[in-house]
Parts: structure tokens; sequence; C-alpha cells
């Protein structure tokens, strides 16, 4: 049977196909997938047209995205003599959101213009069970269903766990923030997850966009708890990030502030969102939930 040569052009459909057993058929990938260790050896076939300099402000980043975004420019490349060269059968990539990878789109049209007849799957979930069957979509066009079942399944089963944990709980009302300057609320499938969690979403009605707001808007709110999940980083970049939020004068109402990785858990639509929820849950009703080894997050 021939080997299926797979691109992945986000990091969330990287880690489903080394959840399915198809590392070994992922011929090119996009400079942000880094899970697992293995994918860092695929080939780069998407970068970014955003500055990368460590010393660049969260304010520049958003800055620079609205500005290209504006100007009909897209924030990522694409290597299309890498991707000739590969002549994949498949590409995996979005229509979600413009600012997270290549919006499928531009991909097919660029496959005409290279002739490479490559299957283009977009995957945009926008619940936290549409994650989880984006596993089931890719393993519908890999020839992987029976897989992709058992891994559905399971994460299905993880989630079932912690709301049975926190059921019956009174729901910590949790403020989610993928961006602090300006901040933007956590969108899509964030709030499903806080909701499974056992978290009153503040802000972050489920199924919505995520979206730019006012500090205002977090002060009248008053959240008991705020969740500092940045879009692109890790807990690292968190801590650093987040420092600023522990004396805002609009989150003075919380109890506490949380810096979460957010690469791991929460802005990648991949398998482990499931384990963004079994954090949040031992982050928000520790003794209902306590938190597993390893799991990275910061007070």
């Amino acid at each position: 049977m021939r080997r299926v040569k797979i691109v992945s052009l986000l990091p969330s459909a990287t880690e489903i196909v080394f959840a399915l057993g198809l590392g070994d058929s992922l011929e090119g990938r996009s400079f942000e997938c880094d899970f697992p260790a293995a994918a860092v050896r695929v080939a780069i076939v998407s970068g970014t047209a955003l500055p990368v300099d460590e010393h660049v402000t969260a304010r520049e980043i958003d800055e620079a995205v609205a500005t290209r975004v504006a100007a009909g420019e897209s924030i990522y490349t694409l290597d299309a003599e890498r991707i000739r060269a590969i002549q994949p059968d498949l590409i995996l990539a979005q229509d979600l959101c413009e600012v997270c990878a290549v919006p499928s789109g531009a991909v097919t049209d660029a496959l005409d213009m290279l002739g490479c007849h490559a299957e283009v799957v977009s995957l945009d979930p926008s619940s936290l069970d549409d994650v989880i069957a984006c596993v089931g979509q890719v393993g519908a066009v890999t020839g992987t269903s029976a897989a992709a079942s058992g891994i559905m399944r399971d994460l299905r089963e993880r989630v079932t766990r912690v709301r049975d944990a926190v059921d019956g709980l009174p729901p910590r009302r949790a403020v989610a923030l993928e961006w602090a300057d300006p901040p933007f609320n956590g969108g899509h499938w964030i709030p499903d997850m806080l909701l499974a969690a056992g978290a009153e979403p503040v802000l972050s009605p489920p199924g919505a966009r995520s979206r730019r707001m006012e500090w205002s808007e977090i002060a009248d709110e008053a959240p008991d708890v705020v969740l500092f999940m940045p879009c692109g980083y890790s807990l690292d970049g968190a801590v650093e990030e987040g420092a600023a939020l522990r004396d805002h004068p609009a989150l003075t109402a919380a109890d506490e502030i949380w810096a979460l990785d957010a690469n791991a858990y929460f802005s990648r639509p991949g398998p482990r969102v499931v384990d963004g929820v079994e954090l949040l849950a031992a982050v928000l009703h520790p003794d209902a939930f306590p938190p597993r080894a390893g799991a990275t997050r910061l007070r």
C-alpha cells in the first residue's frame, strides 16, 4: 500500500497526525508545529511574516497583525518550492482564524499555481466536541478511522470524568484572557472547557469567536479567577507577559490569577485540550479534581 504523504499547516493537526500513528507520513509542517518532539525533525513549509524578535511586545505583535490583516496580507508564508518537491497527497489547513495558520483557500490557490493535486482538508472547530471530532475528520481521510474512534472515545470519557467530579459544586466565575495588550477573551472551544471544569465563563459565550475587549468590561464583571492563556505562548512566556496583571486595576476583585501553557492545552485545538480541561478543573476545584504531576500552570 502506498504511503500517503501529508503536510500539516497547523500544530493541532500535526498532533492529531502523530496520535493516529501517521508520523512517518508527515512530510511538511508549519514553523509552529513542535509537538510531539518528533515533529521538529520534519521539514518546515510554512513560516511567519511577523516580527520574531524576542523583545517585540504583545502590543506591537497585535498592531503588526492588525496592519497586515487590514491590508489583506497574510501573516504566514508558504514555501512553494518545498511543497512542490514533496508533492503531498493531503494538506491539513484551516479557515477558522486568519491569525492562526494559512487559510485553506490560500493553500488551494498555491497548489493550482504549482500544479499540485493534493487534497486540502480544513479543520475548523468551534466547540470542545468539535475539537475532538477533528480527530475523526483526519482519520476519515487517512484510512485510520478505527484508531480515531478509539482516541475520540477516550477523550470524551475523560471530559465526562471531569464534569462528574465537579458536578454540584458552585461554579467559579472565571475570565479567560488569550491576550493582554489589548485584552482578548478566550473564544471558540475555551468556554466549553471552562464549563466542563466547573467554571462560569465570564465574557465568553460558548461557541463565540474570540474578540477584543475593554478592561472596563472585565472590571465590571469582577471575576473570581483570571486565567491567562496568551495565544502562541508556553508557560514561561505566559508568566512573563502576565506579570503586570497582578496589579492591574481592572482585576482587583480577582482572588486568583493563573498563568497557563496556552500552546500545550488551550490555543491549539488538538487532543491536548482535554488535558487543558483537566488542568482547569485542578485550578478551579483542586479538592474535587487534584492536579496531576507535571501540569503546567502557575498562580
